[in-house]
This record gives C-alpha cells, structure tokens and sequence, in this order.
C-alpha cells in the first residue's frame, strides 16, 4: 500500500493535518471549537516539535490533526506521523506552518518505509493524501531512496556482487541500456588488479559492472559506486563491533545504482556510465597481505599499508576507467571512511571536490531538497600521510589524524586535473529512528546529486 494516494477532487475525506508552531498556535486554536480547545488543553498540548494532538468531532470521530514542527524542517514535519497516527487518511491543511509541502509530503514517505524482505508487519501505513502533480514528482524519488535503503538492509548472504549485478540489470532491461561485465580474473586480463586483489579471497568473485546509456553526441557522466559487499577488514580484520554492520559497505554502490537509475528515467541528455566495483573483503590463504605492492589501472604502484582500506582501492581502477573516457563530470559514492563520521557524525555526508563551483552547485541543491552534506577540503600537504618507502605512495599510513582527506587524497591520485570530479564519502546508515529516517540504510546526497545533475544537464 503506497503511504502517498492522489488526491481525490470534490467533497473532502481526508483527515486535515495542521502544522503548527508556538508563532502560529493562536491561530490555529481559533479555528477550534469549544470542546476541541478543552481537549489541548486537558490532553497538555504544546506546540514544540513532534507533539501530537488527535482532536475528535462531535460524532466521535476523528476531526483533526495538529503536529508541532519546526517549520525551517519540512521533511521531517509529517516525517514521525505514517505509524504514529491511527490508520486512515490525512491531507495536510493549507492553514499550516510548513510552506514546502512537497518536501512534507515526502517526509511522510520516507518516514512510512520498512525493510519487509525477512519479516512482515501487521500494523500498515497511514495514507496522506497529496496533488497529482506532486505525487508525480516525489514517486521516482520515492521509489529510489527506497532501493538504496532495500540495498544496504539486505544481508551479505543476498546482497553479494552478483547481486549487484542483477540490480543493476534491473535498470538496464527497464531502459535499455548496455552492461558489460569482468568477472573473476577477467579483471587481471581487463587490467583492474586492485579490484581483483580485494575480492580474490571471496568464494564470490569480484567484479566490475559497466552500464552504458544514452545518446554519444550528449556530455558524459559517470558515476561510480563502492561495492564491499561485505568488509572483515581482510588479514588486518576488524574487532566483532566494527564488523557487525559491514553489509552496508555497498552503499555507496546502491547510491551510485539508485541515481543511475534516476537519470535515465528522467531521460537527462546525458551519455551515463555507471561503474560498480563489486567485491567481498574476505579472509583466506590468497587474501591480499599487508605490505604488498599493486601496480594499478593507472600505472601508480600502491604499497597495501592496510587491507582494511580496500574501498580506497576497488574505486582506484573504477575511477581510472573512467578517467579514460574523458567526461564531463565523475561522481563517486562510497562507505568510505569511520574518519567522516567522527568529522561531520552520521547525518552529514562529508563532499570533496576539484571544483569550487561544482561543491557550490550540489551544495546549493542539497540546501533546496533538504539532503544535507558538507564539504571538506583536499589538503595536498597531507598527501605526506601516503608517503611510501617501495612504492609510489600507500593506500594508508600509520596517523589516525585527517582519514576522510587522506582517503580522499588517495583517490584524487587517480583522477587528473583537469578532470572535474566529486567523492561523497557517506554513511549510508540511521543508527536509530528519527522522523522520516527510519533505522538501518539510508539515501545520503542521493536527492541532492539528483537535482544538481538535473540542474546541470537540463
């Protein structure tokens, strides 16, 4: 049952759901009755985020919603509501506080997901009721935050790389688009040796997948997404706690397959390329070691400092490739650092970008969809952190200061100067339950990246 349903012209049917705020909650009472206002009053209603009052009429039924919002917040304004209201369906009421209604109404959606794939929940949905033309304009959306959060939830065990593949097969018979594939050690033979070296312990082999859609005469886009299925870490393996949730170590592959598939369904002019290296970080007698040394795509030796920072090294061959190509944009989306997270915490994506006019740009889109991230600079003078003593330079270095630079750093290895380029280095994941965020995956920069590309090639 979808939680947003056109809404239907003529007599009124939904339950009105106000938006209010201590500025705005006079008014609001005002147009109460008399035991309305009696029921705030008794039931201790403040007007403060997220306070709830279900107001009741004369025949028992019920009347009216007020929400208390914060009204610069409008995604998360009705964010909280899908399953916190009776089941039924609400509109949102042109007397509220919120004047972004299409964001609110996707706060709803967003807020009404779960992952259903192992379990079934008998308490379903609430419906809002919204235009046509806003239900036309949220449902693509809608349906790709969705697939990244289906993604990430989904177990290694169903979610390795030829389970990226199939999805990325998905988009490509539902467009028409190209995909091309190495596998195993076609990747030696293709030239990709650190993607290969990473997943080469997995009974799964890597791969890398190449999707290819529209027109040759239109600007080239790429993007590209870390696969990791699953990261113990490899020889350098990590402690029980920081395994655990490593499922989500694909997210910045389901970004990366959400956006693509975004693009060709909104038919921008662009020539799209998605590349998607796909590979599990396991333990085995061929698992890459530390202190190895991997001539790239590129031609750059890399000393393997540390195994446990392989996404750095699947998207190096990805990124080289499509250097290759020489198109007008590459994007990157990866799970790519815990240093992020301690920077900037789980909420803000950290941006890095060779241009200040493209951090502009999706900044400026990111403020405009409510899909935050924050940029962080690429400080070549901690390029010394990589330094190595065999090799051009390493994938890591012994400093825990400034990882999410210096990982960033390590890709911009591969990607020339003049090459316009961006990495969002994201988290891909709710720890708990926040309105229109639900626990577990999670769409970072998605939106953002999407209204900027089509801002761009518009």
């Amino acid at each position: 049952m979808s939680p947003l349903i056109e809404r239907k012209s003529g007599k009124r049917t939904a339950i009105p759901i106000e938006t209010v705020d201590p500025t705005s909650m006079a008014a609001a009472e005002s147009r109460l009755d008399t035991p309305q206002r009696k029921w705030l009053t008794s039931t201790g209603f403040r007007p403060m985020p997220g306070a709830l009052a279900v107001l009741p009429g004369a025949k028992g039924e019920i009347s009216r919603v007020l929400i208390g919002v914060d009204r610069h917040q409008p995604l998360s304004a009705l964010g909280g509501l899908p399953f916190r209201l009776p089941l039924g369906t609400y509109e949102l009421d042109e007397d509220g506080v919120i004047e972004d209604t299409e964001l609110a109404a996707l706060g709803w959606a967003l807020g009404a997901y779960r992952f259903e794939r192992y379990r079934t929940f008998e308490r379903k949905s609430s419906q809002l009721a919204v235009a046509p033309a806003t239900l036309r304009a949220l449902a693509p959306l809608i349906d790709a935050t969705a697939q990244v959060r289906d993604l990430v939830n989904t177990p290694t065990e169903d979610m390795g790389p030829e389970d990226l593949s199939k999805a990325i097969h998905a988009h490509a018979d539902e467009h028409k688009a190209k995909v091309q594939e190495w596998v195993g050690d076609e990747l030696l033979t293709g030239n990709f040796p650190t993607i290969h070296a990473v997943g080469r312990a997995s009974h799964r082999p890597p791969r890398l997948i190449e999707l290819t859609w529209g027109k040759n005469s239109n600007p080239k886009l790429v993007i590209v997404g870390k696969g990791v299925c699953f990261d113990t870490g490899g020889l350098d393996i990590k402690p029980a706690d920081g395994m655990r949730w490593m499922k989500k170590d694909m997210g910045g592959a389901a970004h990366a397959i959400a956006l693509a598939g975004l693009v060709m369904k909104a038919k921008l002019p662009v020539r799209l390329t998605l590349l998607v290296p796909a590979v599990e970080n396991a333990i085995a007698g061929n698992a890459m070691r530390p202190g190895e040394v991997i001539r790239t795509r590129a031609g750059h030796t890399v000393e393997v400092d540390n195994t446990d920072a392989e996404g750095r090294l699947v998207l190096c061959d990805a990124l080289a490739y499509a250097v290759e190509q020489a198109p007008d944009l590459i994007v990157d989306f990866a799970t790519l650092t815990g240093a992020a997270r301690v920077a900037l915490g789980p909420e803000l994506p950290a941006l890095f970008t060779n241009r200040d006019q493209l951090a502009d740009g999706v900044i400026g889109a990111a403020e405009a969809v409510s899909d935050p991230m924050w940029r962080l600079p690429l400080w070549r003078p901690y390029r010394r952190m990589l330094e190595s003593g065999i090799a051009d330079f390493a994938n890591a270095g012994p400093s825990r200061h400034a990882g999410a630079i210096t990982a960033a750093l390590y890709l911009e290895r591969f990607v020339p100067d003049t090459q316009n380029w961006m990495h969002l280095d994201t988290y891909s994941w709710n720890d708990g339950d926040r309105p229109a965020h639900p626990r577990g995956g999670e769409a970072q920069g998605l939106r953002a990246f999407f209204r900027f590309l089509s801002e761009r090639y518009s």
